[in-house]
Formats: C-alpha cells, structure tokens, sequence
C-alpha cells in the first residue's frame, strides 16, 4: 500500500507495441506525398500498391480500401477539415500536417465508409501510435470520439452555414470545395442550385476508367472482349473498364495500341479532324502536346487520311511521353521539344491545329482532388498571358481556309470564352465555328458555337472547345 494515500497502486499497465496496420499506413504515407511534395495521388499511389503487393499480406481488397482512404480523404478534405475545427481547442493551421492527415483518414473512415466506428477509431489510433507517437495518438484518440458522436449530415448541419444566408459557402463546406472554385464553377454553368449541386457531387465521385482505342492499331471491339469493358458513351473509339479494371492487364494498352483517355479529350480531338477545312488536308499540328493522349488520337486520324502531325511540346521530358504515346502509329508524324509562344515553323504551314493550352485543371477535379486544394484565384493571372499567347500561335499557324481548336480541361469563363474573344479580336479575318454538330448525340452543350463539356451532364471531365476558322 502506498504510504502516502493509503490506497492499493494499481499495477502500471505493460507497454502494448503498436500494431502496424499495412493499408492505413500507405493511405497515410500517400497523404504525406500529396502534402509535403505537392505531389499527385494518382501518379504517387500506384508505386506504393505495387511495393505493398509485393508482399504476401497484401491483396487486391487491401489495395482497394488503401486507394479508397487516400482518394475520398482528399475529395472530402474541406467537409472534414470543418469538422475537425469543431473538436479541437485550437486554430486548424496550428494542428501538425502529418497530426491532421491521420485526424482525416480517421473521419473519412467515420463518416464516409461503412467501418464499424469502433474499428475506425482503434486503427486511427494505432496508425497515430505508429507514425506519430504515443502522446499524439491520445489527442487522435480524443478529437475522433466527438466526430463519432454523429454522422457525416449531422455534421455538416452543425459545420455549414445554411444555403440561405450564404450559398457558396454552404456549398463549399458540403461538398468540398473551395468557395472561389464553387462561385467559378456556378457562374461557367449558370442556372439554379440543382446544377451546380450535381457538379459539385460529381467531381466528389469515382471516374471510371476510360479507354480509347487507336485507331489503325486497336478497335473498341478488341477492347470489349476484356472482362469488366463497357462501351463508351459518345466517342466511337472509348471504352470504359468498370470499377476495378486494371488497365495495365489489357493486352493493346501494354502495347500501345490502346490508351488510357477522358472521353472528353478523345472527343475534342474528333471535334477538331471532323471540323470542314478548304482545301488541302495534309498537315496537322499539336502544339502543347504532352504528355501525348490527344496526339496519338490525332495521329492515328491522320494518317488514315495520308496526312502528317507535328506534335510540339515545350518541356523535353513531356515530349518523351508523347513520342512514347506515338510510337507505332501507322502514318507519319513527327515529335519536337518547341516553345508554342516562340513557334520553330513558319506562319500558315498547317490545315488544322489543336491547342489544348495549360490550364488550372478545375474541370478535372473527379480525377484530381488534391488540385483544388492547391489552386488559387492568382493562377488565372499566371495562365492567362499564355494561353492567349498560345492561341495567337495556333491562329498564326493555320493556313487560309483552316481550322484552330482551343481547347482546356477548365471550364472558367477567364480560361475559357475571355481568351477566344479577347485574341479574335485581334484576328478580324477569322469566324468561330459551331462545333455543336461535331459531337454527335451530346445534348446541354451551351448556347454555341463553342461547347463545354460537364462531369454531371456528359460523364466526362469538363472540357471546353472553340474552333476557329482563318477566313483572310
């Protein structure tokens, strides 16, 4: 007895190691890259699956709960970052990142899976003892007991403002969003709150995988005898793999004769060599290249008409992708490392043009999640310049009687209709057009001649098209 109380001493408690959960810890490791080396989800988790199946303990249901913790934790980064803000007593930005990451992987367990809560908590904690330490994994422990005292709609009943007082912020907290991106995404749709409710539910969505099959080498009919394919939606050449296709296991892809495409960038390229030009057909030119989808589509149309594509790329690595993208096409083709706003070929040489230009990527968002954490408004300052440049390149290359596709993967009214109307401007002899009639079967493509493509409406990332005709 102790002589001071009195009182029995409870025997200390042995030290228990902490349990090293595999999943949880390459979630949580993905999380760290995203973070620290504003690296991709999709281009840092792959190496990590495969280093983890290399191991006998490790399997494809493993592998899917890993990838289904890193990519909803980013998709719902900003829902559950309002959450966390509710439970602790200090201001978020003073939570430690590697601290908040297991805190998110924690409450996306809680609130956006089915784990049992009890099961989400203890491997929250175990991660936390593992990666963080034992005084951390309290406080993990802490703050996850008041999120599992509701669920994810009580939540954000209590953490958004109402729609009423304020509607893109009750947007942006229930769907993740950054409110700028919200407002941007509202005004380039228009409409009421269904629309922008639904887009905003779809970039938080899992895209399927799309195909394209090249056309002289594959067919989609090839494609389709793979187990889990399902015909594309609109283009001829796209199937889609349901969920758990591996496309790295479909024989023309390995081979290069199949590739890994959004439906919507296979269907600007179809746009862009559909589009009725005067006169010769013979050169095609692809200014911003990398890393290669739309110029392996693009070449393998042309040179089914005996025309030739020089695809361009300003940074050699980029053009390594895309000559890679292009090896085995049938016709010939060329592959440069050339600055677009500093053009190596003379004005007029070519009959169409595509410029897909850089961009800030809001209308890749389903595939992308972490990208709209890291935009800000400032980058359409940085963008705008080149993109107008870049398309004063296209319009300066394309011949009399031909055909120039500006095209981003963003549907922001400043990437977008601003750019075109601003550099037309100082293209008088030329006339946009409509570029409705060469998507076949799509409908809600806007009022024209332009198009803009929606991840809700069209099951495609949220690209944008104008095509410009040189008259003079």
């Amino acid at each position: 007895m102790s002589e001071q109380s009195g009182r029995p001493r409870r025997p200390a408690k042995p030290y228990r190691r902490p349990q090293k959960d595999p999943v949880r810890i390459l979630a949580f490791e993905a999380l760290r890259a995203v973070d620290e080396r504003d690296a991709y989800a999709n281009l840092v988790l792959p190496p990590l699956l495969k280093k983890a199946r290399e191991k006998a303990d490790f399997d494809a249901r493993d592998a899917a709960l890993a990838t289904e913790l890193v990519y909803g934790t980013l998709r719902r980064q900003g829902t559950y970052d309002a959450v966390v803000a509710a439970c602790v007593d200090r201001p978020l930005r003073e939570v430690d990142p590697p601290v908040l990451d297991v805190l998110s992987l924690g409450v996306h367990q809680l609130l956006g899976t089915r784990i049992p809560t009890h099961a989400a908590v203890s491997a929250s904690v175990e991660l936390a003892r593992v990666v963080l330490g034992d005084g951390r994994a309290k406080f993990v422990n802490a703050v996850l007991r008041k999120v599992a005292s509701d669920d994810l709609q009580g939540w954000i009943a209590k953490v958004a403002p109402p729609y009423e007082d304020d509607p893109e912020e009750h947007l942006a907290v229930v769907h993740s969003h950054p409110r700028w991106v919200v407002s941007a995404l509202w005004d380039s749709l228009g409409g009421g709150r269904a629309g922008i409710e639904d887009l905003l539910a779809a970039d938080n969505e899992r895209p399927e995988v799309t195909l394209v099959a090249r056309p002289g080498r594959s067919t989609a009919e090839e494609l389709l005898r793979e187990e889990s394919a399902v015909p594309g939606r609109w283009s001829p050449y796209a199937v889609r793999l349901a969920e758990g296709g591996e496309p790295g296991a479909v024989e023309a892809v390995r081979e290069g004769r199949a590739g890994v495409q959004d439906e919507g960038s296979q269907l600007v390229a179809l746009a862009l060599a559909n589009a009725p030009v005067e006169g010769a057909d013979e050169k095609w030119l692809d200014g911003c290249a990398g890393p290669g989808g739309k110029a392996a589509l693009l070449a393998a149309l042309a040179a089914e008409r005996g025309a030739a594509l020089l695809a361009s790329e300003k940074q050699p690595h980029r053009a390594g992708l895309v000559a890679r993208a292009l090896a085995g096409n049938p016709g010939p083709y060329q592959v440069i490392a050339a600055d677009g706003t500093r053009p190596p070929w003379r004005p007029g040489t070519f009959d169409r043009v595509l410029m897909d230009v850089p961009c800030t990527g809001l209308g890749a968002l389903r595939r992308r999640p972490e990208a709209r954490w890291r935009r800000r408004p400032e980058d359409l300052e940085d963008f705008a310049p080149l993109q107008r440049s870049l398309l004063r390149t296209a319009l300066d290359s394309v011949r009399v009687g031909g055909v120039v596709g500006y095209a981003t993967c963003s549907p922001h009214l400043a990437e977008t209709r601003a750019v075109v109307a601003d550099v037309l401007k100082q293209y008088p002899d030329t006339e946009l057009i409509d570029a409705r009639p060469l998507l076949p079967g799509l409908t809600e493509l806007g009022e024209g001649p332009d198009v803009q493509l929606w991840p809700h409406l069209h099951g495609t990332d949220a690209m944008y098209l104008a095509l410009v005709r040189r008259t003079g």
